[in-house]
């Protein structure tokens, strides 16, 4: 076995591999060869190699989003770390693992002018779960900080960063290991294993008539089938599902904004719950946040093992267990109410689903109409991620089968590496992969492609309307030279070269017998990774949307 010379090196590789931590994407540089040496000599890591950082890390957020494992990324010294600093703060706001390692230059060499040096420790000090700074030599303290640094990334789901100062020279191997490392056993970190009394909750509970379940980003298959059919059951439950929350019954509210954008005041008052229950990550609707900022429950609990925001300024308590666990405790506890809260709710559901259907039946060819045909289409069982901006808000809007499981990265709610997720989720899951993005979202991490791992069925479904369209649904819109550069960002660019020159099929739809016509062939073209490239009218999008919520009443 080939070991680097440095000891440093070795006991970080050392301490991974003896915790489990086997998965390295690693971005070329100098300063980190000890590192690079180390991981790729030996056997038991699977590493991968991508250049760009910030396509790295959105990369290494997908594979962990996927097995729920910490991913480690490599990176040089100097400014490279930084590029890691957008996944980062998505994996923190999503509770998801990461382990930056970054190498760095000695304490000594910074700040005298030495080339590719900043100041590297605690530079996510903001968004991390843990700052291992490293001394050179190698020490107990040192191997104490780097096993806390992996405890943290694991038990409670999140961004660490390990800092790691090497001197040259940098390059040099060792056939045998030069120390001797101590692994920590994993310290309490965990919340509460068991759930407290609920009874005085249970009480509140029964003596409501109308209760709110809303549910966020969700893992799939998280929620027994027990819960959901009591929830489902229940006439005084509402429950309320976004895409990204993989949870479905046929009771269950899962277009949110389809249902309560053409409420009234009075309608908003009366669907105000006396009690919200809420689990999950992030919520997407800004109009059901809207609603409850305004027409406040009187009890708002979040189930969550580690955190709880108090989204709705309501907050009354944090139950410290996962779903499972509170609702298989709770729900015994639980009575009958009588209530017309349910029913009232589904007779709007049932009239929205028929408004629904007429309006996108005669509406023309636009990024509505692409939803809703590309949605239907989608393979059973398959996996689908989603961009960010227009995309997740009109995916919100169709419903999606229930064997396909969604993932958007919900956590920051950036554009910037939604490209580079889906393609490290389609290679840890084998599942068929489906993307689907704006244009804007799509050239900014255009980087993603420049990716030697993509698997051959991953498809790309890129809707081009010419610019950021979702800014012309936002409040403020005018058709001005000012809106058109600074806001929309306009453009004429398409993904055919870059599809080329990346080793993509490549294929188009202008129209909704040409969508169809590509669709039925797209999922089956498996020779390469695709890209299915639709255009859409950027002046009509904004009416035909805007338009749907009026006509929904």
């Amino acid at each position: 076995m080939i070991y680097p010379k440095i000891p440093l090196a070795q006991s970080i590789i050392q301490i991974c591999l003896a915790k489990g931590i086997t998965t390295i994407i690693i971005s070329p540089g100098s300063r980190n060869a000890p590192l690079t040496i180390g991981f790729v000599s030996n056997p038991a890591f699977q590493c991968y190699s991508i250049a760009d950082e910030r396509a790295a890390a959105f990369f290494a957020l997908g594979i962990a989003q996927q097995n729920l494992q910490p991913v480690t990324l490599v990176c040089t010294s100097g400014s490279a770390l930084l590029n890691y600093y957008p996944a980062f703060a998505e994996a923190f706001y999503s509770q998801i693992p990461l382990i930056v390692i970054s190498a760095d230059r000695p304490q000594s060499k910074i700040d005298i002018g030495d080339g590719q040096t900043i100041r590297q420790e605690n530079v996510f000090i903001n968004h991390s779960l843990y700052n291992a700074n490293l001394n050179e030599v190698v020490s107990k303290a040192n191997d104490f900080k780097i096993n806390e640094a992996i405890d943290f990334a694991l038990h409670k789901k999140g961004p660490v960063h390990i800092n790691a100062p090497f001197e040259e020279p940098l390059y040099e191997t060792v056939s045998e290991l030069s120390v001797d490392v101590m692994v920590n056993g994993f310290a309490n970190l965990n919340a509460l294993s068991t759930i407290e009394n609920v009874s005085e909750f249970a009480t509140i509970w029964n003596n409501a008539t109308k209760k709110m379940i809303l549910v966020g980003v969700n893992e799939p298959n998280l929620i027994s089938e027990k819960t959901i059919a009591a929830l489902a059951q229940d006439e005084s439950v509402v429950v309320m599902t976004e895409t990204t929350s993989n949870l479905y019954h046929p009771s269950f509210i899962n277009s949110i904004d389809t249902i309560i954008t053409p409420f009234t005041n009075e309608d908003f008052e009366d669907f105000r719950p006396e009690i919200l229950v809420t689990f999950g990550g992030m919520i997407v609707s800004k109009r059901i946040k809207a609603f409850l900022r305004k027409y406040k429950p009187k009890h708002h609990w979040h189930i969550d093992t580690l955190r709880a925001y108090d989204t709705f300024n309501a907050l009354t308590k944090h139950f410290e267990v996962n779903p499972n666990t509170f609702f298989e405790a709770f729900l015994p506890l639980t009575e009958v109410v009588e209530s017309d809260y349910f029913e009232k709710l589904e007779a709007v559901k049932l009239l929205r689903k028929q408004k629904h259907e007429i309006y996108l039946a005669k509406i023309q060819f636009s990024d509505f109409k692409v939803f809703e045909k590309v949605i239907q289409s989608l393979p059973k069982n398959s996996q689908l991620q989603i961009s960010n901006s227009s995309a997740i808000r009109y995916a919100q809007l169709i419903a999606i089968d229930s064997s396909i499981e969604v993932y958007c990265n919900r956590g920051t709610s950036g554009i910037d590496g939604s490209t580079s997720t889906a393609i490290g989720a389609a290679v840890a899951n084998k599942k068929q992969t489906i993307f689907i993005t704006g244009d804007i979202g799509f050239l900014y991490d255009s980087n993603a492609l420049w990716n030697n791992y993509i698997p051959k069925n991953f498809k790309i479904i890129l809707i081009n309307n010419g610019g950021g369209g979702i800014f012309r649904i936002l409040p403020g819109h005018e058709e001005t030279p000012v809106f058109n550069t600074f806001f929309e960002t306009s453009h004429g660019l398409t993904a055919e070269h870059l599809a080329k020159m990346y080793g993509f099929e490549y294929s188009i739809a202008n129209d909704e017998t040409s969508l169809v016509k590509e669709l039925d062939t797209f999922y089956n073209q498996n020779e390469k990774p695709s890209i299915l490239e639709v255009f859409t009218p950027t002046l009509d999008n904004d009416r035909i949307l805007l338009q749907y919520f009026k006509e929904l009443i």
